[in-house]
C-alpha cells in the first residue's frame, strides 16, 4: 500500500456514496453540483495521480489504490453529467484525464473534454 492508500480509500468510499445518492434522485440540472463534484471529488483524484506521478518521487500505487482511484474519479464524473441531464458510464483513465487537466489546468474544461457534457457551441454557429 502507498501512502496514499488511506486518503485514496476514502475518496473512493465518498464517490461511492455520492453517485449512489444520484441514482435515487431526480437528475435535475444543476451545474454548480455538477462543479463540486468536479472541485472536491473528480478533480482531486486527478490531482493525487498526477502529484504521484511528479512529486520528485514516484509512487507506485497497487493495482487496488490505482482501479480505486480510476473509479472514484469515474463515479464523480457520472455525477457531474446526471448534473447536466446526461447518464454517462464513464470509463477513463486516470493518465487521461491528468493529461488533459495539466493541458487545460481547468477540472471543469478536463471533465467537458472527457464527457462531452455539456455540448460546446461550436464556432461561427449563427443564432436564429
Amino acid at each position: 500500500m502507498s501512502r496514499y492508500g488511506p486518503r485514496i480509500a476514502a475518496l473512493a468510499r465518498r464517490a461511492e456514496r455520492d453517485r449512489a445518492a444520484l441514482d435515487g434522485a431526480d437528475s435535475a440540472a444543476d451545474p454548480e453540483a455538477a462543479r463540486e463534484y468536479l472541485r472536491e471529488g473528480a478533480g482531486r483524484a486527478i490531482w493525487w495521480y498526477v502529484e504521484a506521478r511528479t512529486g520528485g518521487r514516484l509512487v507506485a500505487f497497487s493495482e487496488a489504490e490505482f482501479a480505486a482511484i480510476e473509479r472514484a474519479m469515474n463515479d464523480w464524473l457520472e455525477c457531474y453529467t446526471r448534473c447536466h441531464g446526461v447518464e454517462l458510464e464513464a470509463d477513463f483513465t486516470v493518465r487521461q484525464a491528468a493529461e488533459l487537466l495539466l493541458e487545460t489546468r481547468n477540472v471543469v474544461d478536463t471533465a467537458q473534454l472527457l464527457t462531452g457534457v455539456p455540448e460546446r457551441e461550436r464556432q461561427g454557429r449563427v443564432s436564429r
